[in-house]
Formats: structure tokens, sequence, C-alpha cells
């Protein structure tokens, strides 16, 4: 057996003093990003991008330069709910991020396609590849909070952001069906697995408001959010109604003027994570 050279370059050995190796791609070289929050779901229709866009909004407000990577590329809905349409710009140094009515930095597949229409008929690799291109052929500029959007499930496009981005945090986002709280578990082991802190848990649709009385009705049963969450020690930061003022307010482009608390903890959580206590 020959003698360590501590020089792990030139050593295929599995010693325990080698460091694990890094696979994160590093940004574009003009991109200054601060936190990467990663908003994940076990399956889709949980509303994981109307939670993406309300905390990103809630985080903006607070006065801190916000970003949306559009990461469900066959599945985009972003720019739809800031109002924003066209083509992004590029030129030799790379390609620049459209810019929401009140500042937000937005890049989604839709702001590339001759038609925001087009379906996106992609396999896993090139869509994987696509995400990956978002975070180093983008220039984000000065994004003190970047925050991915990421597909529904644990394939492809997933592991390649973890593996990929240095993801600093992740929301899962739930529903209160107890089908969709099982599928949720997955997207949490996913993440322990993949060694991604966990920021905790958002429910959406967990209610709605009567228009009368304010009763708040359980319309897809008890939610089983609280139960998951301290199964895996992790904390509720929000609980989203069913709100038609909300859904009009996404299907007009206008979500950024939508009036909402619900989110405020996991607000609060993630600018504490970028030291800007609130």
């Amino acid at each position: 057996m020959s003698e360590c050279t501590h020089d792990c370059s030139t050593c295929s050995a599995a010693c325990s003093s080698r460091e694990p190796q890094d696979l994160h791609e590093k940004p574009h070289a003009l991109s200054r990003i601060g936190k990467v929050i990663a908003v994940v779901s076990g399956k889709g229709g949980v509303g994981k991008s109307l939670v993406t866009a309300l905390t990103a909004v809630s985080v903006q407000r607070s006065g801190h330069s916000v970003g949306i990577l559009d990461a469900d590329i066959t599945g985009p809905s972003v720019p739809k709910m800031f109002g924003i349409k066209g083509n992004a710009d590029a030129d030799d140094q790379g390609i620049y991020p459209k810019k929401s009515k009140l500042g937000t930095d937005i890049m989604s597949v839709n702001l590339l396609l001759e038609h925001p229409e087009d379906p996106v008929i992609w396999r896993g690799p090139v869509i994987a590849g696509a995400v990956k291109q978002f975070w180093t052929d983008v220039i984000w500029g000065d994004d003190e909070y970047l925050f991915v959007d990421m597909p529904p499930g644990t394939g492809d496009v997933p592991l390649t952001v973890f593996q990929s981005i240095p993801v600093d945090g992740i929301l899962v986002v739930t529903t209160p069906q107890e089908l969709v709280s099982m599928i949720v578990e997955k997207a949490v082991r996913m993440a322990e697995t993949m060694k991604v802190p966990i920021l905790g848990l958002v429910e959406n649709m967990s209610y709605a408001v009567c228009p009368d009385c304010g009763k708040h009705i359980s319309v897809f049963g008890d939610s089983k959010i609280d139960e998951i969450a301290a199964a895996h020690g992790l904390p509720v930061l929000g609980k989203i109604p069913m709100n038609p003022k909300l859904a009009a307010a996404c299907d007009a482009g206008m979500v950024e003027l939508f009036e909402g608390d619900w989110l405020e903890p996991a607000a609060r959580t993630i600018l504490a994570l970028g030291g800007h206590a609130e």
C-alpha cells in the first residue's frame, strides 16, 4: 500500500480524510445571489407556484431584492401570475430575467418560447439541463433571495436542482387530503436524503371561509399537516385558504398587489436565514 501524499486529486482511494466532492454549479459570473429557497411538493396541483409567488412577494415587500427561477419547465405559471409578457433579453454575456411591475426578477421557459401556449415536449435530461442553465447562464444581478419553483415529484429535475444549485432551504407544500399528505412525506424524505435543510411546511387550500358567518370550513376534510410536521420535527409556516379573490388576482397577473398575511411566518423564517430578522 502506497504512502498517503494528502493530494486527493491524484488518488482514487476512499479514505476517511477525503473531502466530499461538491457538485454544485457556479452561477453566472455577474450574478450576486444571496440565499436560495426551493419550493417543493410530492405531486402536482397543490399550489406550489402560488406559494412561491406569495412568499417571494412577502419577502420583497420587506425591502429585499428577490428573484424567481421557474424550474417547472413543462408547467410554467409564474410569469402569468406576475403579469409578465414577452421574451427575455439576451446578449453575449448571458440571459437577463424579466422584471415584474414591482421589481421581482423572473426567469421561466415561457419567456423563451415564441408563443407562451406552446407545449414543452422534452425528455427529462433536457429539462434538467434547461434548469441548470437558468442558474449558470442567467444574469440574476443582486438578488438577496432567489426562489426556485420546483416541478412536482422526486425525479430528474428536483435531483438536478439539489445536486447543481446550492439550496439553502426548502419549503414543502401540501393540501389537506390524506393522499397528498402521504406523498409530501416522500418530498420531506428526499430533502433529508439530499441533506437539504427543510424550513417548514405550508398547506394550501387549507380551508374555506363562509362569507356570511366567517366560519372556517374544511372542504377536503381534517388537515393532517400538524401531524406530519410533528413527526418530522418541522414547523408549519402557513395555511392558505381557498380564496376566490386570490385566484382572480393570479389569473389577472396581479399577485403582487394581493394583500394576505398567511405566509408571514414563512417569510420571517426565510429572512432570518439571510440574517434579516424582521
